[in-house]
């Protein structure tokens, strides 16, 4: 088609497609279509007020909190926007470790390439919306402040927000001050900078709101805790959500480039920097390797036993697991996972009798103790329909070390006899920050592991599924129904 064109049209449709590019460079915001895992991200600030994107590196965690500061700043939300909003121009902080990183990353991500003032502009906030920027004193090409157009379209009257950028090395006191409406931590920040930041928005438009996107190379610091590991009396993990992406979510990789970024990092950094793994070094207690475990779902052959595992919670979750045994080659698989807090027996029950009536459960010793109601925890879940077997989990030799059980679980990984379906995130993610502290296990956030670990305990007692039959399957039940 090209071919039919002349000189004079040829040069026509060249300058057009440079004047199409131009704008579009120009308007980076209106081009932004998110992964999956990026509007997960934006859709929790809608009820969340304090976000981590942990994700590991150049996966888009620094482009999804640089576009949704750009919106917010502009006014500019697109149709399929369902994250927070503001109703008037809001005051926002982005920052990161030193200046230049400050510059490099979220400056470059929201205003354009540091060192080429003439393409300033050209990051996601669009061109004509920069009113006017100030150069901060002392590092090459690093702003200040931006003062950007905000609304201005329809019945919105516009205005001018405010992006200043900070940097964690200043010190706390550079954090301290004003009252402002949103900020934005790119890279993991230390407890007092976090705290100093988040202060700042008590009295914003919406309160507080904070958004942090890192890869978790300080491994499991007091910031990362906050968020996937928080103490049972910390008042604020409702306002609170963690969004988790690793290479596998990042489209804009083949699986070959995937492999090819994988095996370029040292061993010791990999599943951080390829997975957003927080770095527990000698410290994890399954040191193994998240692609040794995991297999995809399939169909458990009918001559497989099976048993299902609860660990019982409240405060902490309650968290249930359902493992598959091929008695021949010694291989224990976890087929489903399930994990809830501060629900009864009775909504757990019927979360997992679905699973399978028949499924006998093993239980931790703790659910002999009485409660409130005045009836034992294991008793209960029997009374909605669960066939809990008659006693709580124990080793084959006898007692219920917690040591034994967890290095049976690794041994059984290392020796490829312990797989998990993909389909189980809630395993997934506690596995990857299961650790020891002092040399001791952290009891929190492991609900799920727990669980299979009783479960594990107690092979002995799991069953094949029985056939169809108008008698009660509960009643061929070996090993003790306490119903």
């Amino acid at each position: 088609m090209l071919e039919s064109l002349s000189f004079s049209e040829k040069r026509e449709l060249m300058l057009l497609l440079e004047e199409q590019d131009r704008r579009k460079r120009r308007n980076k915001l209106r081009y932004y279509q998110p992964y999956a895992k990026q509007r997960e991200f934006h859709a929790a600030g809608r009820l969340k007020s304090e976000r981590l994107f942990m994700a590991g590196n150049q996966l888009g965690k620094t482009i999804a909190g640089g576009a949704e500061w750009a919106m917010h700043l502009t006014g500019r939300y697109p149709d399929w926007w369902d994250g927070a909003t503001f109703d008037q121009a809001p005051v926002l902080w982005a920052g990161s470790v030193t200046s230049e990183s400050t510059r490099d990353n979220p400056q470059r991500i929201l205003v354009g390439p540091p060192a080429k003032e003439e393409e300033w502009g050209t990051g996601f906030i669009p061109a004509d919306c920069i009113v006017s920027r100030s150069r901060a004193q002392g590092v090459p090409n690093l702003l200040d402040s931006v003062v950007v157009r905000w609304g201005g379209g329809g019945d919105i009257q516009a205005g001018e927000s405010i992006l200043a950028f900070k940097a964690y090395e200043k010190g706390r006191e550079k954090w301290q001050g004003p009252t402002v409406d949103g900020v934005w931590f790119d890279e993991e920040p230390p407890e007092a900078i976090y705290s100093e930041g988040l202060t700042r928005t008590n009295n914003g438009q919406r309160g507080q709101f904070a958004q942090v996107t890192f890869t978790p190379l300080l491994g499991m610091s007091t910031v990362v805790s906050r968020f996937v590991m928080p103490a049972a009396t910390d008042i604020g993990t409702e306002s609170r959500s963690v969004t988790t992406m690793t290479i596998d979510d990042a489209e804009h990789y083949t699986p070959g480039e995937r492999a090819k970024i994988i095996a370029s990092y040292p061993a010791h950094e990999r599943e951080a920097r390829a997975k957003g793994i927080p770095t527990l070094g000698s410290g994890i207690i399954f040191p193994v390797l998240e692609e040794s475990i995991v297999v995809e779902p399939f169909e458990i052959p009918k001559h497989w036993p099976q048993i299902g595992a609860l660990d019982f919670g409240w405060d902490h979750p309650t968290g249930a697991v359902c493992l598959a045994w091929d008695r021949d080659a010694d291989v224990v698989y976890v087929t489903k996972d399930y994990r809830e807090r501060q629900k009864t027996p009775i909504l757990h029950a019927a979360a997992v009798k679905p699973w399978g009536d028949w499924l006998p459960w093993a239980w931790p010793h703790d659910g002999n103790n009485d409660v409130a109601a005045g009836e034992a925890l294991a008793k209960q879940y029997a009374a909605q329909g669960l066939n809990m077997l008659s006693e709580h989990a124990t080793h084959p030799t006898g007692g219920n070390s917690v040591e034994a059980g967890l290095m049976e679980m690794l041994d059984r990984m290392q020796t490829g006899r312990w797989k998990v379906f993909r389909t189980c995130p809630h395993w997934l993610e506690e596995r990857r920050l299961y650790h020891r502290k002092d040399g001791k296990v952290v009891k929190l956030r492991d609900d799920v592991l727990s669980a299979s670990r009783y479960g594990m305990m107690m092979l002995r007692k799991a069953i094949t599924q029985p056939e169809p039959r108008k008698s009660d399957p509960r009643n061929a039940v070996s090993g003790g129904w306490m119903g």
